[in-house]
């Protein structure tokens, strides 16, 4: 099949999945498609193991490991939705909650990876190195999965900020420490990795990454706030995220930083003083279709993906212990900023419970999973990572709106 053959059957699928959600299971769109996915996939695999010979799921697993999830996603799809998330993300709300999001998505990072690291490397043997590997890509929540479920969740609207905000750069602050770390792990960064080369890359690519983002953005505005013409500004949206994204790649700086940047300058600054009533219009219901409609493939992706993984029994207790230790991580990761900024700032008495449950994971820890270099922990890395995101989906996704009014009745 060509590329052009599996785009369309991964959009008839989505389109197909979606109805079916809409019609039989009424679940959040992207989480109904995703259910659906696994649902089918679950079949396949269980009609090889009823009827020996069969090979539709080795068909279907071909398929999808033709499809390569993590290019698609880290060099097709991320540009894109991030930069959709961040473009309807009020800027004024999202700078009252900047201290919260900041130190969030930075120490909140560092100290679940390093919970998740050192607790999975104590309990089940797994070199340091490595497990810290394991902890930077799983502990940032993702954007796509966070919007899409706070869009139906009711949350209230402080935290619906913070939790958006964070997800949109922690993002890229636990790709660049998980670059960091697969390279110091595996001397997969052409050399030796020193500490204070570590830091230097770091730096380079978060401050490289805003630096461009604000660049792009604002060039983009000086632009456009010269044009009156919608269809014109609509593609000069378009080429700001695809291009710039694809120009942070070449740069080796953070791409996934700079499409959060460059969208909320577009979403801010832009709407407000670079384009007409109209324009916003086309623009807002241009990047509203593309964010649902990539939501719907990336989503359908990870329902499918469990064909391609292998799911071992002997892989059993690892997954039940990364389980248990993403969530105490993601619990270390919300309490201790806020406990560090309570003196600054009041707390609600929901923020823990709601931000704890509400760190929803996604594709983005599925694709970095699988861009680990072949090792033997690479198999039980994967799966536990699937797991782990399938379950916060599906489990926290579907709850933590529920955990909400609870909290909401008893405050």
């Amino acid at each position: 099949m060509t590329l052009l053959d599996i785009a369309a059957l991964l959009l008839v699928v989505a389109s197909g999945f979606g109805a079916l959600n809409y019609f039989f299971l009424r679940l959040p769109h992207s989480i109904g498609i995703m259910v659906i996915a696994l649902a089918s996939s679950l079949v396949l695999l269980g009609l090889d193991r009823l009827i020996p010979g069969l090979g539709i799921a080795d068909h279907a697993s071909a398929l999808v490991g033709r499809v390569e999830f993590s290019d698609t996603l880290l060099d097709g799809m991320l540009g894109l939705l991030l930069f959709a998330g961040a473009l309807h993300v009020p800027m004024a709300e999202l700078k009252r909650q900047a201290p919260v999001i900041l130190v969030m998505a930075t120490l909140g990072v560092a100290l679940s990876a390093a919970v998740m690291g050192a607790g999975l490397s104590w309990l089940t043997g797994m070199p340091l190195l490595v497990a810290l590997t394991f902890g930077a890509l799983i502990s940032p929540t993702d954007p796509v999965a966070v919007l899409g479920v706070l869009r139906t969740a009711g949350i209230r609207k402080d935290l619906e900020i913070q939790i958006a905000g964070e997800s949109l750069f922690n993002d890229g602050v636990g790709y660049v420490a998980y670059l960091i770390l697969v390279a110091l792990a595996f001397g997969s960064g052409g050399g030796e990795v020193t500490p204070s080369g570590a830091a230097v890359l770091f730096l380079r690519e978060a401050a490289g990454g805003l630096a461009l983002g604000a660049v792009l953005g604002w060039g983009t505005f000086q632009l456009m706030k010269r044009i009156d013409d919608w269809q014109l500004e609509v593609l000069i949206t378009l080429a700001l995220a695809f291009g710039g994204y694809a120009l942070a790649e070449r740069l080796g700086v953070s791409a996934p930083i700079m499409a959060v940047v460059a969208g909320l300058l577009t979403g801010d600054v832009g709407r407000a003083y670079g384009m007409s009533e109209e324009t916003r219009g086309h623009v807002d219901a241009f990047w509203a279709l593309v964010d649902e409609a990539l939501n719907a493939v990336l989503f359908c992706l990870i329902g499918f993906e469990i064909l391609a993984i292998t799911l071992d029994a002997d892989m059993g207790t690892t997954i039940a212990l990364s389980l248990a230790l993403a969530l105490g991580a993601r619990l270390v990761a919300v309490a201790v900023p806020l406990v560090l900024l309570h003196p600054f700032r009041r707390m609600q008495h929901d923020m823990v419970p709601i931000m704890t449950w509400g760190g929803i994971k996604g594709g983005l820890s599925v694709a970095l999973a699988l861009s680990l270099p072949d090792s033997e922990w690479r198999p039980v890395i994967l799966a536990s990572t699937y797991v782990i995101v399938v379950v916060s989906i599906i489990v926290q996704g579907l709850t933590v709106g529920r955990l909400a009014r609870w909290l909401a009745r008893r405050g």
